[in-house]
Formats: structure tokens, sequence, C-alpha cells
């Protein structure tokens, strides 16, 4: 999901507390192991970053979400997901937004995956032609694209607010489609389905809207509900369901976006829910952090167990890489974690007591434990940044809120979380960065 907040499924105390029932979330929680303590980074790209590559967004030069029309996203020499399973005989398919590039070589059929039907950036982009001043000023109209590997994508449509509140249906289909074929040729898939709708503008689906009697986000969650259960159902009617790790999770934490417009004709005002935790996205509080997340593998992983132990996104790529048995890169850092053990229940420890967190290309704190040092904090995209000459500390279990700096008396605190960050901060020194923007071809020197 895309700016998906932790409150947001009945799992986690949401659903029909934010107006509209989750039952097909709760069900696959029910059927599955629901982490509590997951966590990305808190901006769309840099995210997508780590998931894709295992690694800090920061280390592929993709650590912001892009401003102006020039060149971003992965280089080549990035080994994505999709390429280390393409390359271990999966079928790779990809139905959504990619935010990970949009330029020649940089589409997500250059990085690994089979076919591509979808966005390559984000979806506010979808109400630029209803703006005024839009058709002046020269930037391009974006287009929703289709590609196979090997040839250039395609431009489908133009992607305006007609067809934003449909272009989830059509995801929705190509993936159930995609996961037919890939079965009736006997080839096991891996299919990466990010979807658009919980990402401003909000606009459900017709079949949604006005269903919950709830405003429109309530229709959302009905909707985006609704799809999750085909596809758990789709899996079974193929009869892989015993062979299929299905994760479900987001990007980072709830927008809290509250522009309106007249020359809008939706729903624009939305406020996310994070559960207990303080912070949108482009915040480093919990509410930034925290999405999301369960996983269902029936006989491997344990049917309703929860846990509270630290897991971060970048952990998925060493972690699939070790249960399907790809290889894994050995000439780069991997930040994240193999937790193979952990999910299929060898061990009750993820082996993570903790990483940085960073807002951008800024390292705004360190999270270690149940406890988090904060070295700069914003309390949203457009509020004001505050820089502390100590830093602050909260004990997450007392103070979910991280309002409570509690840096006295525990300045033991700090010894014993930031060796992590020494660790990290060196590794960046002796493995540059990918400059953001860097054209290819690119080799690390």
């Amino acid at each position: 999901m895309d700016n998906f907040g932790w409150g947001e499924p009945g799992f986690n105390g949401g659903g029909i507390t934010r107006g509209a029932p989750t039952p097909r979330m709760d069900k696959l929680a029910d059927e599955g192991m629901r982490l509590t303590n997951f966590n990305v980074e808190v901006q769309c790209t840099p995210s997508r970053s780590a998931i894709m590559t295992g690694r800090y967004a920061i280390r592929s030069g993709n650590g912001t979400v892009p401003l102006g029309e020039g060149v971003y996203g992965l280089v080549q020499w990035e080994v994505t997901m999709a390429e280390m399973l393409s390359n271990n005989g999966y079928a790779t398919g990809m139905f959504g937004k990619w935010h990970l590039g949009r330029t020649k070589g940089r589409f997500p059929t250059d990085q690994g995956f089979d076919e591509w039907y979808g966005v390559p950036n984000s979806t506010d982009e979808s109400t630029y032609s209803s703006l005024e001043g839009f058709s002046q000023s020269g930037v391009p109209e974006t287009y929703v694209m289709s590609s196979v590997k090997g040839e250039e994508p395609k431009k489908v449509r133009p992607y305006t607010l007609d067809y934003r509140p449909l272009i989830d249906r059509d995801l929705t289909d190509k993936a159930k489609e995609f996961m037919t074929k890939s079965v009736e040729e006997n080839k096991p898939f891996f299919l990466y389905l990010p979807y658009t709708a919980t990402h401003f503008p909000t606009m459900p689906h017709p079949d949604f809207k006005d269903k919950s009697g709830h405003g429109a986000w309530a229709d959302l969650l009905m909707q985006i509900d609704s799809y999750l259960g085909e596809l758990q159902d789709k899996v079974d009617e193929l009869g892989v369901t015993d062979k299929t790790l299905f994760i479900f999770t987001a990007d980072n934490g709830p927008e809290a976006v509250g522009y309106n417009s007249t020359n809008l004709t939706v729903e624009t005002s939305m406020q996310g829910s994070a559960g207990p935790w303080r912070g949108t996205l482009f915040t480093g509080f919990e509410g930034g952090l925290r999405v999301p997340f369960v996983m269902k593998w029936p006989g491997k992983i344990k049917a309703g167990y929860s846990s509270d132990e630290i897991v971060h996104v970048m952990d998925l790529f060493p972690t699939i890489g070790a249960i399907t048995k790809s290889d894994i890169p050995q000439d780069r850092i991997i930040d994240g974690i193999d937790m193979s053990d952990f999910f299929l229940g060898k061990t009750d420890k993820s082996g993570r007591d903790g990483f940085i967190v960073y807002m951008g290309n800024d390292i705004f704190g360190v999270k270690w434990k149940n406890w988090k040092l904060h070295f700069e904090e914003q309390d949203a995209w457009n509020s004001i940044k505050n820089t502390y000459t100590m830093p602050r500390v909260y004990n997450l279990y007392d103070d979910p809120q991280e309002r409570n700096n509690v840096l006295f008396p525990h300045t033991w605190v700090p010894k014993a979380a930031l060796p992590q960050l020494e660790e990290h901060i060196i590794s960046l020194k002796e493995n540059p960065p990918i400059p953001t923007g860097q054209s290819d071809p690119y080799e690390p020197k």
C-alpha cells in the first residue's frame, strides 16, 4: 500500500474505527504472522529503493523523493529483488507505482521485471491536468505505461483524474492474470503489486464510492480490502497456497494532506491513522516508520502469531533470497538481515536491535530496541525542522508519542544505541553512496 498507516487495518485496531470493516486483512492476519514493529523509510522513493535492493536508500542515491524532471532512480549496477529472483527462474511481474526512475534504462522492465503496467512516478501527478497553470508550464503530462523486458515502455493513456479511481481495479486484474499465466506455465512467480489508491487524491472506484457511508477514505478501505481478498482467493484457486509467501505491507506511514482546491472535484483532505504512534510520512517518528505487516505461508509460517521484534523493509531482500535459495550479491553492502529463521519460527528473535532513522538524506535519529534517539525532529513535511545540541531520548513502551525526553537520567541509552550509527558512518566513508541523479553506466570506485 502507498502511504498507509499502522492504524488503518482492523488487525491493528483500525477497520471499523476508521469507518469500514477490513475482514480480508483481518483474515490474512489470523492465517499468518503479524509484525507490529515492521519499519520502512519515511518517503516513497527511499522505501521502494530499500525493498528492491536490501540497502539503505542513501547508498543507491535515492534517499529523497525526486523533485523536478531530472534523472533519478536505480542505476543498472544495483541488483533488485526482481533481478535476483529472475536469475533464479522466477517469472517477475509488477503492476502499479514504481517511483524508482522514469527515463530510459530506469523502468521496472530494465530492473528485472518481465512485465509492468502502471505509473513511473507518484499519484499526485494525476491531478496536474486539472490544475490552473499546468497547461502553460511546459511540464510533461504523466502517462500510465506498459512494458515487457527487452522493449521500450509504451504510453497507454494519460494519468488523469478520470482514470485515478479506476487504476487499482486494472492492477488487480492484471496481477491475477499474471499469476494464472505463471502457474499454467509451471513457473514460480514473484508478483510485486504496489497499489496507488491510498495516496492523495482520495478517489475510490465507482463500485465503492459512498459504499461505506463514512466518506471517501472508508470507501477506499472497503475497496482495498476487497481487492486483497481477490488476490488471496486467486492464489487458493490456482492451488499454490502452500507454495506461496503472501506479504501485505506499506511503503511508509499515513499522509497528512490538508490541501483543497476549487479546481478539484475530489476529496483532497485526508488525515491517515498511525494508531498509537506519533507522526506521518516525512517525519522520523514511529508513525512514519511503522507500517502494517502480515505474511502468510501455510505450513511454514505460524498462523495467528504476532511479534514486536524490530524488522526493517530492507531485510526482505536477503530473507526472500535465502528462502528461495537465490544468489544474493556479495560485492556490495547489503544492510538487510536474513530473517528466514525468524519468519519460519525457528527462533523468536529477529536478529535486529535497531537501525538508522533517515528523513531524506539527513540522519534524524537511531532506533535501538524500545528506545529512540532523535537528533532532528519535524512534525510534518511542511513544518519547521528542529535540530538539537543533545539528542532527545524516548522510551517507546512508556511514551509511544515520543514527547517525553528522558535523556537524563538515561544517558546510558546513547552509549548502547550509537555504535550502530558509528559503524554505518564508517561504511559510508569506505563505500561512498551513489550520487543522486547518477547516470549509467556506473561502477563503484
